[in-house]
Parts: structure tokens; C-alpha cells; sequence
């Protein structure tokens, strides 16, 4: 499972109405797996199906921050934000947060 949460910092509030898609990359290719916008609470929990088996590899996360931050009125440096990371365990939990801000963001592997 993928699930990811974004939050403002420089509201102080989660990130609702961003728009996420998830891809499966490889040495030769690019796989859609899913796609979705944050919630109330910032949160995006179903990004992939749980019929969806996932397999080790790697993964971005790509978020549409420039829309979110452009439809409050801010301009921002980074219009997207692309989050690439590996997946070794199929069946553990994957959660990958982003704190972003008008001029920078940051991720790490939550729980």
C-alpha cells in the first residue's frame, strides 16, 4: 500500500485539492498506478487499489503543487514536485509524506 499526506507550511494546514499520481518507473519504462487529490486533511489513502499487488522497484510520487499554491493566490517556485523512491518490501506500508511551501518542499518515509 501508498498512501501519501501533504501538508502547508507555510499555513500551517494540510494541503487539500492537490492533485497526486503515482507511477511505477523501471530502467526502460514509465507504469501509471493510480492518481487522486488530497483530501480535507491533506491525505490521499487510495492511490492504488488494494487489488493492486505491488512489486519492489522503484516509484514517484509526482504532486501538483503549483495549482494548489496558484488557486490560493501564491505564486510558487516549484510547480510540480516529483518524490522518487524504492520499494523493497511489497507488503509493508508506504507512506510518504511531502511538507511543502510556496519556495521549497521536503519527504520522508512515515508510518
Amino acid at each position: 500500500m501508498i498512501t501519501t499526506h501533504v501538508l502547508d507550511l507555510s499555513s500551517g494546514r494540510p494541503a487539500a485539492g492537490v492533485r497526486v499520481t503515482l507511477t511505477r518507473t523501471d530502467e526502460s519504462a514509465r507504469a501509471p498506478m493510480g492518481s487522486g487529490m488530497t483530501d480535507a486533511d491533506g491525505r490521499l489513502r487510495d492511490l492504488v487499489p488494494n487489488t493492486t499487488p505491488l512489486r519492489p522497484g522503484a516509484y514517484e510520487l509526482m504532486f501538483e503543487t503549483g495549482a494548489y499554491f496558484r488557486a490560493l493566490g501564491i505564486t510558487a517556485f516549484h510547480p510540480r514536485v516529483a518524490v522518487t523512491f524504492e520499494v523493497s518490501d511489497a507488503a509493508q506500508h508506504y507512506h510518504v509524506p511531502l511538507l511543502v511551501s510556496p519556495f521549497g518542499y521536503t519527504s520522508y518515509r512515515g508510518s
